[in-house]
C-alpha cells in the first residue's frame, strides 16, 4: 500500500462519520464515541468501490491515523470489513484496540 494518499478523508463530526469522495461518489464511515472509545459501526462504500481493496485499504488507514493522531481514542472496529482491516494490518493497529478486545 502506498504511504502517499491521495484520499482527501474528512471527520463530519455533526454526522459523526467519515467521508472520503473519490470522483461523483461518496464512501462513510460511521462511528459512535464513548468515554475514550470510537466504535466504528457502517461502513458504507458505493458499489462501484465496493470491491476496490486498495480504496477500501487507503481510506481505512486514513481513518485510522485520523483516530491515532488527533483524537487519540481506541478503536472497536464492530464492522466485518473493518474488523478484517485490523486483522490485515494486525501488527500496525493492535496497540489502538481497548484491552480485552481481540480480533
Amino acid at each position: 500500500m502506498d504511504s502517499t494518499s491521495t484520499l482527501e478523508v474528512t471527520d463530519n463530526a455533526f454526522l459523526r462519520q467519515y467521508e472520503c469522495r473519490k470522483g461523483d461518489v461518496l464512501a462513510t464511515i460511521e462511528y459512535a464515541q464513548q468515554e475514550r472509545k470510537i466504535f466504528l459501526t457502517k461502513y458504507i462504500v458505493p458499489e462501484e468501490l465496493e470491491f476496490d481493496n486498495d480504496f477500501r485499504d487507503e481510506f481505512l488507514t486514513a481513518v485510522f491515523e485520523d483516530i491515532k493522531n488527533v483524537k487519540e481514542l481506541k478503536v472497536v472496529p464492530t464492522h466485518p470489513k473493518i474488523a478484517g482491516f485490523v486483522r490485515k494490518y494486525r501488527l500496525k493497529y493492535k496497540e489502538m484496540l481497548p484491552v480485552g478486545i481481540a480480533i
